[in-house]
């Protein structure tokens, strides 16, 4: 059933804002809609669905204002919100490039069957479902869109609940370009919106966190239909013997408090050889200090407030089951109200080992627990000692030797001498180790051709065989032979 929903603002939290939810009625009505618009919208062509999204991109982020307001409201944070809108013509440009190459029709004699030429095709899914998380609302919706409506599907997103302010703005885009509106269609809803949506479509991009995620993979199993789902991380960093010590906590640093830590691929475990342990942690807890908050004034400063309230609650837990096992707080560490949002500092922890929870379980938080090791190998045993697999770095002064310890991690994107590099590089493929993802990734060329079933046409260019192909008495014939 629908109904009104609040909406809390991060920097004041207050319930200043409300969404409709969909019913799941509804939601079936919008599916249909954008069924009945697909056909026109693949018919046109690739060169056209592309001039269209060109257009539409290069509108939306010339007049961004509203939609960069809306962002910044529901995040609390104003330069990550311009980046994300901004982001949106570089990615129509890349897949506009890439996709004439990917999509086009390929020929081939048969390697394996004499006489055979084979010919591929791409159908895209009619329909493509997207729920989206919160803390990169418009960046995480179009990072699976864009190219879904590249390839010909059409497309429904269901954004966060927590996070949903700029679907409005969006959509006031969309109403100057009636063809592209028609098959993408925005959607304020909670869980159970997202669940009525995963039965009305084709295919399903979901971002998210583990738990919801098993509940989605099990909703499209049930409906058969495919599931890209990109889950949570616990990512590793490894500082090599030889690291520059303020180097490599300058980088960790960032790659951990960058958006107030609330990313998959944020740093959430340090690994640091034992000859550099406690002037890492100096170091590392001198650079943390020196972190301002954007209180009160959201246009200064390098961290934001904490987007979910719950979320807050998960990682005051995590640092105090830590420090009742014996863990040092070495800054930060408190869970701060500052103008009725919620705010933590960065966090460093020290004294901490694989029986904590902020060890293993996502903290999805600026916190960083700094843990000593002996030998590369007991760190690459470490690093891998976790259900996830998203992302991880390795930094040192011999850029091979890192690689050769990124090789022997297990997890999809491994950071050389940076941290969280994902978030710059969207053409390198790979893939989601462990509870982090199922499914093709969203990076590189695949990030288009997973919205599309690939046919084969088997063209026989000799005679075909009848039926004496398989007459026994042929097979006795050969034998004796």
């Amino acid at each position: 059933m629908s109904h009104e929903m609040p909406v809390r603002n991060p920097r004041s939290g207050e319930a200043d804002y409300s969404i409709h939810t969909l019913s799941a009625d509804e939601v079936a009505q919008v599916a249909k809609q954008v069924r009945a618009a697909q056909p026109a919208w693949l018919s046109g062509g690739l060169e056209y669905r592309c001039e269209v999204l060109r257009d539409w991109a290069a509108s939306l982020t010339a007049q961004a204002e509203s939609i960069t307001q809306a962002l910044a409201t529901d995040t609390g944070r104003q330069l990550i919100a311009a980046i994300e809108v901004q982001s949106l013509v570089g990615m129509v440009e890349g897949w506009a490039a890439g996709a004439p190459g990917l999509l086009s029709e390929s020929a081939e004699q048969s390697s394996m069957t004499q006489g055979v030429m084979t010919r591929h095709q791409f159908r895209p899914y009619p329909l493509v479902g997207i729920i989206s998380p919160w803390n990169f609302p418009f960046l995480l919706s179009m990072i699976d869109a864009i190219p879904a409506l590249v390839a010909g599907c059409g497309v429904i997103v269901k954004p966060s609940e927590v996070t949903p302010r700029f679907i409005r703005p969006v959509r006031e885009s969309l109403a100057a370009y009636p063809e592209l509106a028609a098959v993408f269609q925005w959607i304020e809803g909670d869980g159970s919106s997202g669940a009525a949506l995963i039965g009305e479509v084709d295919a399903l991009a979901f971002t998210g966190s583990v738990a919801t995620g098993r509940l989605v993979a099990e909703n499209c199993a049930k409906n058969f239909i495919p599931a890209f789902l990109e889950l949570g991380g616990k990512d590793p960093a490894i500082v090599m013997p030889d690291a520059n010590i303020e180097v490599a906590a300058r980088i960790i640093l960032r790659a951990s408090v960058q958006a107030t830590g609330q990313a998959c691929q944020s740093l959430e475990r340090v690994y640091v050889h034992e000859s550099l342990h406690d002037a890492f942690v100096a170091e590392l807890v001198r650079q943390a200090e020196q972190v301002e908050l954007s209180f009160p004034n959201p246009d200064q400063g390098q961290m934001g407030p904490l987007i979910f309230a719950k979320q807050a609650q998960v990682i005051a837990a995590q640092i105090e089951e830590a420090c009742s096992k014996g863990a040092s707080l070495r800054c930060g560490g408190v869970v701060e109200t500052l103008g009725g949002g919620l705010w933590i500092r960065p966090t460093v922890l020290s004294g901490v080992d694989h029986s904590m929870q902020v060890m293993k379980d996502e903290t999805f938080g600026p916190v960083m627990p700094v843990m000593p090791y002996k030998t590369v190998d007991e760190a690459v045993a470490l690093a891998n000692d976790t259900d996830y697999g998203l992302s991880a770095s390795v930094i040192g002064k011999d850029a091979e030797a890192a690689i050769e310890v990124g090789r022997r991690l297990n997890a999809g994107a491994i950071s050389i001498n940076d941290g969280g590099l994902t978030t710059e590089v969207h053409d390198a493929a790979h893939d989601s180790f462990g509870l982090s993802g199922m499914g093709s990734g969203r990076m590189g060329p695949i990030g288009l051709t997973r919205f599309m079933r690939r046919k084969a046409l088997l063209i026989r260019q000799d005679e075909a065989k009848g039926l004496d192909a398989v007459d026994e008495r042929l097979l006795r014939q050969n034998i004796e032979d």
